[in-house]
């Protein structure tokens, strides 16, 4: 290993230098930040950056030499000793005497990080790269000769290349209002899109710009878990309204007149149950809002897919001037590394909301945003959807065939309107037990028990078959079978 620079090493010219030099390199050695192996710089490059004798470090070689920490061979330089087993004792007992004596114990982190810890322990909260893993497309059928063509017409293009607008790049949210008015009936302008870093990010982005600590939420229950996590990083008094018809009940918001801040909603395809709020109810929904003067967070959490040939239009559209604000995202629809999303917000709040995106983040990946823009104004982007559409719905429909054959009535299908999802309940079961036998095994899914924020021991697997091949679904209900009967 070659002499690494001893630049951050200090000594004080009003006590002896000779000892302080032993004592710090005995110490690097010790802990491990001059490893076995490591080579010296010379006692003269030594004395010149120091700014000592040499004589002075020549003594500390010799001394350091004598009771085994440095070796040196005939003509060369000095390493550090490779047979230094004592180091390691000594780094152990120094880690163990740490641990078990409060003074050298670490300062307290967060209430919020150690509510965080005593939630179940999962793999990983995002989604894994396996079949049935929900939120992961069918990547296989992803166009990426396309994308890659017009990555390269990007790529050297210097205006891109700095860190770009913290609201995002002007061709893209051009090109996404114009997507989002004809598909959804979104009514915004470029100047009411943030580009995110992704769904989470928006939601943090609309928890650290509307809400105060106490301020009240609603929520779907069950719902998203990673909004209830954003509205707790704010420490919200989150409070929960059950679903109807697996859709959130308006009915009893109107009634019970509830007051609150921020109302969360997954209006289109519930998340996870996947019901979907009629255009009546939407604008109950809505008046109640202005009436209340609350925000309305509309999430398009499950993507635009369904079995419906046009989905109902988002709240955001239906009327003007209302509080509502749209959260959509890219990596559902297209590739979730791509790791861009959008939040689109009433013109007179936009500057609030992009000066929190700023100092959360900062700019989102400029050259993807600028091929995605290009990718949209083609016509790809429109071509795949409806690829897409029909691909899932045949996948969706063979998968739920097969569990009507082959798990009920162990498990009880939940018929969902998003062709990305397939919800079961499984009754008697530990869902967060299947989950992990199911990762084992080589298969993704997400326990149903951690979107209920009642902990009512709701069991269930919120499953994806996007990402699924038609053998993969016979091996997974096959395997599941049997796990459910205890065979496995």
């Amino acid at each position: 290993m070659s002499a690494p620079d001893l630049f951050d090493l200090s000594l004080d010219r009003n006590r002896p230098l000779q000892k302080q030099l032993y004592q710090i390199l005995m110490d690097w050695i010790v802990n491990g930040r001059l490893t076995k192996g490591t080579k010296l710089p010379s006692s003269r490059r030594m004395s010149e950056s120091l700014n000592i004798s040499r004589n002075t470090v020549i003594q500390v070689i010799e001394q350091l030499k004598k009771e085994g920490f440095l070796v040196s061979e005939a003509c060369k330089a000095i390493y550090v000793s490779s047979n230094l087993d004592f180091s390691t004792i000594e780094t152990a007992e120094n880690s163990t005497l740490s641990e078990n004596n409060p003074e050298l114990s670490l300062p307290p982190l967060s209430d919020y990080s150690e509510t965080i810890k005593s939630r179940p322990k999962l793999k990983s909260r995002w989604p894994i790269l396996l079949p049935f893993s929900p939120g992961v497309p069918d990547l296989k059928l992803f166009p990426f000769a396309i994308w890659n063509k017009i990555y390269r017409q990007h790529q050297d293009r210097i205006p891109i290349s700095g860190y770009g607008d913290p609201q995002g790049y002007l061709a893209l949210r051009e090109r996404l209002a114009q997507h989002l008015l004809a598909s959804r009936g979104v009514r915004c302008t470029a100047e009411q899109i943030i580009i995110t870093n992704g769904r989470q990010e928006a939601l943090n982005i609309c928890a650290q710009t509307i809400l105060n600590s106490g301020d009240t939420v609603l929520m779907e229950n069950p719902g998203y878990r990673g909004a209830r996590f954003a509205f707790h990083t704010k420490n919200a008094a989150v409070k929960l309204i059950e679903l109807k018809e697996n859709r959130l009940d308006i009915d009893q918001l109107v009634r019970e007149d509830k007051q609150a801040k921020l109302i969360y909603t997954t209006a289109t395809y519930q998340h996870p149950m996947g019901g979907v709020i009629p255009l009546q109810e939407r604008s109950k929904l809505l008046n109640w809002a202005e009436k209340s003067k609350c925000w309305i967070l509309e999430d398009e959490a499950n993507g635009i897919f369904s079995f419906e040939e046009k989905p109902i239009a988002a709240l955001q559209g239906m009327k003007k001037n209302t509080p509502v604000i749209f959260i959509g995202s890219f990596s559902r629809t297209l590739l979730p590394s791509l790791r861009l999303g959008y939040l689109i917000v009433p013109k007179s709040v936009v500057s609030s909301f992009v000066d929190t995106k700023s100092i959360l983040s900062g700019p989102c990946n400029q050259p993807q945003q600028a091929v995605l823009a290009d990718f949209i104004n083609d016509g790809h982007y429109v071509r795949h959807i409806r690829r897409m559409q029909i691909n899932y719905q045949e996948k969706w429909k063979h998968f739920c065939q097969l569990i009507h054959f082959h798990l009920e009535p162990d498990v009880k299908l939940i018929e969902s309107s998003a062709a990305m999802l397939v919800i079961i309940k499984t009754p008697g079961h530990d869902d967060i037990y299947l989950h992990e036998r199911l990762n084992q095994r080589g298969f993704g899914s997400t326990p149903l028990s951690l979107t209920d924020a009642n902990k009512s021991k709701i069991s269930g697997l919120i499953l994806g078959c996007a990402n699924t091949t038609h053998l993969q679904r016979q091996q997974f209900v096959e395997y599941l079978s049997k796990l459910l009967k205890n065979q496995e």
